[in-house]
């Protein structure tokens, strides 16, 4: 990565974790409980200081049984499907938007009509950062113009599949160099953060380009986009603009990997790796740490 890295600022000794941000995690689904969860961990092995999970009632159970020091929020949830009921969820989810410093959603989330509205409504009506990822992209890219209308700060970190759904290119427009490029374009056109994930991912905001070169194929698995997100959402909650959070959150994401292959090899790399290994990636990247 060329240019100075983002660092966050160092500690002071009277703070206390309002100081460091309120998280609000918005997702998860049957099957897909983990997914919230990594996202959860991540951001609190991120610093921020306050995690709050919102997800479907019917796997509050296990979501919270993967991690005793972020809360968990029970949305009202499908009894056919395991999802959260957008349209209640709007009206259980409006106070604690209001309260957050910065607000995710999407990771296993899955995906409905109902859902989309969900997606479209906190899109559009926070005035937070928002990190949206994972079905909350697919639920934009279902809409003629989802992109328009962004509340506030907007960070989407799609892969390759998830940009070219999102951008509505051509079916033969797949090649790296004409996804990064139209990402660049779309960035300047809507005011958004776009992080498109994969070797070499690229951070951009319409002005600034930014290619991160840590990480390795050993992340090319599931569960790994979910770690950047939380990463990201916490790094906003310390106090970092959105821009230099989604490059100091890529950079320390795959750094974070790097240290886990060196240790157990890119074969053998789960996605909960990426987390524990956060600290030392932080601690190689900080000057106070």
């Amino acid at each position: 990565m060329s240019g100075a890295l983002p660092k966050l600022p160092p500690r002071r000794p009277d703070s206390h974790k309002g100081d460091y941000g309120r998280a609000l995690l918005i997702g998860g689904s049957w099957g897909m409980a983990g997914a919230i969860a990594l996202s959860g961990m991540a951001c609190l092995r991120s610093g921020a200081g306050l995690v709050r999970l919102a997800i479907p009632s019917s796997i509050l159970g296990t979501v919270a049984g993967f991690e005793p020091s972020y809360m968990t929020l029970p949305l009202t949830s499908s009894a056919s499907t395991g999802q959260i009921n957008g349209s209640a969820a709007q009206r259980e989810l409006t106070e604690h938007l209001r309260s957050a410093t910065a607000i995710t959603i999407g990771p296993g989330m899955g995906q409905n009509g109902d859902l989309t509205q969900l997606v479209l409504w906190v899109y559009r009506t926070a005035t937070q950062p928002v990190v949206v990822d994972a079905d909350a992209l697919n639920a934009l890219a279902s809409l003629p113009d989802g992109l328009a209308e962004a509340g506030g700060p907007r960070i989407l970190t799609p892969h390759p599949g998830e940009y070219w759904r999102l951008s509505k290119l051509p079916g033969g427009a797949r090649r790296r160099d004409e996804l990064a490029a139209s990402a660049r374009q779309t960035a300047k056109r809507y005011g958004l953060i776009i992080v498109l994930k994969g070797n070499e991912t690229l951070i951009a905001d319409g002005v600034r380009n930014v290619i991160n070169t840590t990480g390795n194929p050993g992340m090319a698995t599931g569960g790994s986009g979910d770690v950047l997100t939380g990463i990201i959402t916490a790094l906003v909650c310390q106090g970092l603009s959105p821009f230099d959070a989604a490059v100091l959150g890529a950079h320390v994401h795959g750094l974070a990997g790097d240290l886990a292959a060196a240790e157990l090899g890119q074969v053998s790399l789960i996605a909960s790796d990426l987390v524990r290994y956060l600290p030392k990636a932080f601690q190689a990247v900080s000057d106070y740490a």
